[in-house]
């Protein structure tokens, strides 16, 4: 791959922008003074030093400037891999929020974000390529040249105040519909500095991410590397044989996966250890089984449970290198300035300062989705005597059969155990006796036979699946959670074709 020398990128930027820079630009420039030629960022479209990387990053905001964005401004974009990654610290530069969109899902997304947003935030469909020598500004923006306030009474403070603002990211909507989460510069420099001092990062370190950069956990980690002098090897989907390759060919020292990327992993190195490279394994998105874990800890794996969400701008809590006593949903401490409370529903609260400003309105309020400074999350959890954290499922996933809670994970759990299964999921249909009739979606030979043993062996009566459908695979996102919807709509479908439990 070729490089654009420094001093051609350099020659070509203009003077810095002024005012308070934001913790990218901070990182960003740190590192291209004091290791201008360490590799920062490396992907399928190119790589690029540190000192490349601050003149790329600086021409970009002057891009934006030149189309009429300010500070406070937001812009949408729908890009992957490197093109979002060089987008992310464009828009830092300019001190302009970044809304990263997953270009699949942007466009039927787009009248409701902007709802959302008040009609404030500005679209761009890419930003030009600033490496390319002949590079120049584009005319502004219609929309910018004509912003809208941030209220009809908007005053000079508020403005000031939305400038602050980093990203905004979309959620999933697990729990009604989806919403979109304003993090502030000081969110991410909190976030990124507890999540390297848990999984300590330095200089000469490679963090390879294949989570997709719009989703928070792939974005968090150019965070991290930026403050860190690492490089971030960006993978643009993932593909289990060239995670493989690349963890020996790159000598990563971590990496972020789910439940689901890990399994593929394994199955992709056929029993064989990771490179001792590798220092950190993080795995989160979604509930890690025992069976895995203990697949993974036999190969000598390094895996990290973790607990986070948009809302607390990723990593929340970790626990590195768990050992043979691990048990389902334990995650460790939290990350060094959050604190955590329980309600008497089991519901879990986060305060700290990598907690978001809060989320998206159309008056770009903040504090919104929080109680004096809380977040009430969507999981159930329990602390322990010694501060550990236990993520106990969500709140809304919870099933009441014959009169019985019942978290679909500690169900699964017990099902993922059973020789056979590949992968299962439990959901629910209405049932005029049981309530909630807990249904097992399967992948894998397992007998019927042998998954009625074992439920009656390991669960209680009003835990165990009464029905059972077989699937080629689960229904997933993008980053590998399950879809819950999506299992309700499949079992409440396969009604008539499913197989009995028994009692």
């Amino acid at each position: 791959m070729t490089h654009l020398s420094s001093s051609l990128l350099a020659a070509k930027s203009a003077a810095p922008l002024p005012g308070r820079r934001s913790p990218f630009v901070r990182w960003l420039q740190a590192n291209a003074g004091r290791h201008p030629a360490a590799l920062a960022l490396l992907g399928p479209r190119g790589e690029w030093r540190y000192d490349e990387l601050a003149s790329l990053a600086e021409r970009g905001g002057h891009h934006l400037r030149a189309q009429g964005l300010a500070a406070g401004d937001a812009v949408a974009i729908a890009a992957g891999g490197s093109e979002l990654a060089l987008a992310a610290i464009a828009c830092a530069t300019a001190r302009v929020a970044l809304l990263p969109l997953d270009p699949l899902l942007a466009e039927a997304a787009w009248p409701r974000l902007q709802a959302l947003a008040g009609g404030r935030l500005q679209r761009l469909s890419r930003l030009p390529d600033c490496r390319d020598p002949s590079f120049a500004p584009c005319p502004p923006l219609a929309a910018a040249r004509e912003r809208r306030p941030l209220t009809e009474a908007a005053d000079a403070s508020s403005a000031d105040a939305a400038s602050d603002l980093a990203l905004l990211i979309a959620t999933s909507g697990s729990e009604g519909a989806p919403k979109v989460v304003m993090l502030s510069e000081a969110n991410i420099d909190a976030a990124a500095a507890a999540s390297n001092e848990r999984l300590p990062l330095r200089l000469g370190d490679v963090w390879l991410a294949c989570l997709p950069l719009h989703h928070i956990a792939g974005i968090a980690i150019l965070g991290r590397c930026l403050r860190a002098a690492a490089t971030l090897l960006l993978h643009e989907g993932f593909s289990a044989a060239a995670v493989w390759e690349d963890l020996h060919a790159r000598r990563v020292t971590h990496l972020s996966l789910v439940p689901a990327m890990l399994a593929r992993l394994l199955d992709a190195a056929k029993g064989a250890p990771p490179p001792s490279s590798l220092r950190h394994a993080l795995i989160g998105g979604a509930a890690l089984s025992r069976p895995l874990f203990e697949r993974a800890l036999a190969s000598g794996w390094p895996i990290c449970p973790s607990w986070g969400m948009s809302e607390s701008a990723a990593q929340a809590a970790t626990l590195p290198r768990p050992d043979g006593d691990w048990q389902v949903g334990e995650v460790g401490h939290l990350l060094s300035g959050l604190q955590a409370r329980v309600t008497a529903d089991g519901r879990l609260f986060l305060r700290g300062a990598q907690v978001m400003a809060g989320y998206l309105n159309p008056d770009w309020r903040r504090g919104d989705g929080l109680a004096d400074g809380w977040l009430p999350t969507g999981d159930r959890g329990r602390i322990g005597a010694d501060g550990r954290l236990t993520i106990l499922g969500r709140v809304d996933e919870m099933l009441i059969s014959g009169g019985v809670n019942v978290h679909p994970i500690e169900v699964e759990s017990c099902l993922a155990a059973c020789p056979g299964v590949v992968d299962v999921a439990v959901t629910a249909v209405s049932d005029p006796v049981w309530g909630d009739l807990l249904v097992a979606l399967v992948v894998g030979p397992a007998a019927l036979g042998e998954l009625h043993d074992w439920s009656r062996q390991h669960l209680v009566a009003a835990k165990r699946p009464r029905r059972v459908l077989r699937l080629d695979a689960l229904p997933r996102n993008a980053i590998g959670k399950l879809d819950r919807r999506g299992l309700r709509a499949l079992a409440q479908a396969g009604a008539c074709a499913h197989e009995g439990m028994g009692e």
